[in-house]
Parts: structure tokens; C-alpha cells; sequence
């Protein structure tokens, strides 16, 4: 079994009273930017993004306009808070223009107070780059690149869709690490008839850029999905298991810390905005099909925005681009908080899921007990933590801690 999690289905929405969740302080805050346009959409995808067609000529500045538009509506929600991290994901939002980039982070500045080091992150896709591009985004003040390599082998690369090569891979990186100081690196492993070679070489050749980060991540079949309609032949589970057991192993030789279930980084390089996410901390969303959770005293809250792009521009100048809200209960928070913070490797502590969500390790039970009786879990010292076994079956330990 792979180490991704599976996608669990939100409840319908429960209108909670402040008797439900009482939070004793507010968590880090965090915004992210969805941008839903690709150059071609990969086969194996699942998340919100559309391949691009060719619109009017201001449809960039259409949708930044939207975006800022969309941050102050809600501002009202975050009042005297302080962003500590910006995550313009996608889709490919290097489809974008660093013009456009700069326009939507000085607006963002200009709304909403942010900390001094604020982490900017960009995820950026080697076939949409160029020097004068990579250039332009730092100077836009992005600060972290997220580069989506996903493997250096050109057959693999063309059997999983991308729409760059080897080459184009190792110069964007080249270039990337020239002018950013921190560099997410993403690859992924049992491909269509991917190799252990094949994989070796990815891993290898990856390492050799002497990476901070490094993201892996397994091939999943998703629903809805050209790939689920039409499965390739994958790796079978014993080969799968070996080629991460390589990774593993290589990055930790590396010098790299497994910090996270699919994460690896040098320290002081954890991605800011993604160990928010897994600490459950707050993150507005904006964008066409972006979520977003917001704690208040009296509760957590959590919306989502209108997911086409043309729906999510009408909408929100009309005001409004909130698609769904759902305010959550006690019995939605155990599951909600540790859907994520399972997946850092050294845990956390109770008094932590306490402030976060305002109850107990008692709400926990009996999933908690389970756990521990299966070796999937322990809880040493007030620090709740997955095992070895449970970072295998990682899934399975989740949902645990789904109630019915």
C-alpha cells in the first residue's frame, strides 16, 4: 500500500452554536491562490484546473482583479491577523505572466498585514519556463519555486502527459536554484511501466542538484480521471513498495529529513505554508475551486469558491464567488484535524490538538485506542505520533478517526 492519502467525502453541512467549539486562541494564518488553467491537462489529474484555450486579451488581468476582489470579502473573517505564507498553486500558475504575478502579490500586500519573512511559494511547470520568466517571478517578490519535474525520463514523462522533457527539466532547475533561495522539487514513482532503473535515475539525477526539498509522490488512479478510464499498466505493489523504500532510503543518505509522509527537506527548508496546512492551521482561499478554513472563537469554518473559472470571474463580480460553507461540529473535528497532522513524522502534541480544535484526547477515543492496540499509533509523552507501520498504511489510520 502506498503512502497517499485517499479522499474522503465532506459531510453535508452542520450549523454548529458556540457551545459546539470553543477555540482558546487562533492558529498561524496562510492564503492560498488557486490559478485553474494548464497548457494541457495531465491524465492522471484530478485537481480543479482546465487546459487553457485562447480568451480576450485582458483575461489576465480579469482574473487577478477577480482574486484581489475575492481576498477582500474576506478580510472581514481575519481581521488583526498576519499572513505567514502565500501558495499560488494550480492548475499551472506559471502560465501567468511575472507582470501578472506582481500585480496580484502587491495587491495581496497592499489588504492584508503580512509577517516580515513571509514564505511566497509559486508551483511552476518546466515547460512554462524560461530565464526572463524565473526572473521576473522573483523579482515579483516569489521567495520559494515549486517545480513540478515529476520524472527526468522522456518516455515516462510523455506516457504520463507532461508537456516538457528531460531537458527542459534539469535547465529549469539549473536556473531555478541560481535565483531562489528555496526550491521545491516534485517527482513521482511507479509510473506507467516504470523501471527500478528508470526510477534509480530520477532519484540520482534529482540528487544531483543537491536539493533542499524534495516532494514524492506515488501514482494514484484517481476518479474522473482519463487515467481511471483508461488504466496504464503500473508497477505492481511489491515493485511500488521497493522504488519507495529507494527514495527513502537515497534521500536520507542525502542528508535530507523525512519531515513529512511524502516530504524530505534540508533543515530549515520545511515548507512554511504546507506544515500550516498539516499543523491544521487557518488558510484563506481564493480562486475558482479554492478552499479555504478560518477559525474564529466561537468556531471553524470552512468554504469553497465557485470551481469553473468563467462561474467563479461572473460571480464574484457580482460579489460573492462562495460556492458551499460548512461550519464544523465536535464530532467533524478529530477527523478534520488529524486527516493532516498525521502526517508529519514527529507527531503532535495533545495540548496542541486542544488549542486547535477546543476539545480533548478524550473526543479522539475509540479510534486513538484502536490505533495503538493495531501498532499504527503511539502516544509518548502527551506527543501523538505514527508508527513505522502506520506510515505504510497511512490511509487506514485516517480513517480511524472518521465518525460516521
Amino acid at each position: 500500500m502506498n503512502t497517499q492519502t485517499i479522499t474522503f467525502h465532506p459531510k453535508a453541512p452542520h450549523k454548529t452554536t458556540s457551545q459546539d467549539v470553543v477555540l482558546s486562541a487562533l492558529p498561524p494564518l496562510s492564503l492560498y491562490v488557486h490559478v485553474p488553467w494548464c497548457v494541457k491537462k495531465c491524465p492522471y489529474c484530478d485537481f480543479n484546473s482546465h487546459e487553457f484555450k485562447e480568451q480576450g486579451a485582458d483575461w489576465e488581468y480579469e482574473y487577478i482583479q477577480a482574486l484581489l476582489k475575492d481576498l477582500e470579502n474576506t478580510l472581514p473573517l481575519v481581521w488583526g491577523r498576519r499572513l505567514v505564507s502565500v501558495f499560488i498553486g494550480g492548475g499551472t500558475p506559471s502560465i501567468l505572466s511575472p507582470e501578472s504575478i506582481d500585480t496580484l502579490l502587491a495587491g495581496i500586500r497592499a489588504r492584508i498585514p503580512y509577517v516580515a519573512d513571509m514564505e511566497v511559494t509559486m508551483e511552476a511547470n518546466p515547460g512554462t519556463l524560461d530565464n526572463a520568466k524565473l526572473k521576473g517571478f522573483r523579482d515579483a517578490g516569489v521567495n520559494r519555486l515549486s517545480i513540478g519535474v515529476q520524472s527526468f525520463d522522456d518516455d515516462l514523462l510523455a506516457q504520463i502527459g507532461r508537456i516538457h522533457n528531460g531537458a527542459q527539466a534539469r535547465e529549469a532547475l539549473a536556473t531555478a536554484y541560481q535565483l531562489f533561495d528555496k526550491v521545491n522539487l516534485d517527482i513521482m514513482f511507479a509510473l506507467p511501466n516504470q523501471t527500478m532503473a528508470q526510477l534509480q535515475a530520477d532519484v540520482q539525477t534529482a540528487l544531483s542538484f543537491k536539493p533542499t526539498h524534495l516532494s514524492y509522490y506515488h501514482l494514484t488512479l484517481e476518479p474522473n480521471t482519463y487515467f481511471h478510464r483508461y488504466p496504464p499498466k503500473l508497477p505492481d505493489d511489491e515493485l511500488a513498495l521497493d522504488m519507495q523504500a529507494y527514495i527513502e532510503t537515497a534521500l536520507e543518505s542525502a542528508g535530507m529529513t523525512h519531515y513529512e509522509v511524502s516530504a524530505f527537506a534540508k533543515t530549515g527548508h520545511e515548507s512554511v505554508h504546507n506544515t500550516n496546512y498539516w499543523q491544521f492551521g487557518d488558510y484563506i482561499g481564493i480562486g475558482a475551486g479554492a478552499h479555504g478554513k478560518i477559525s474564529r472563537h466561537d468556531g471553524i469554518v470552512r468554504h469553497a469558491k465557485f470551481k469553473h473559472p468563467q462561474t467563479y470571474v461572473a460571480q464574484m463580480s457580482q460579489g460573492n464567488a462562495v460556492e458551499s460553507e460548512q461550519h464544523l461540529s465536535r464530532a467533524d473535528l478529530p477527523f478534520e484535524f488529524m486527516l493532516n497532522a498525521l502526517r508529519l513524522r514527529d507527531g503532535v502534541k495533545v495540548s496542541h490538538f486542544a488549542a486547535a480544535t477546543g476539545l480533548t484526547i478524550a473526543d479522539l477515543e475509540p479510534a486513538l485506542s484502536t490505533a495503538q492496540t493495531r501498532g499504527l499509533m503511539v502516544n509518548e509523552h502527551g506527543v501523538l505520533r505514527v508508527t513505522d507501520l502506520g506510515w505504510r498504511f497511512m490511509s487506514d489510520v485516517q480513517a480511524l478517526f472518521l465518525q460516521e
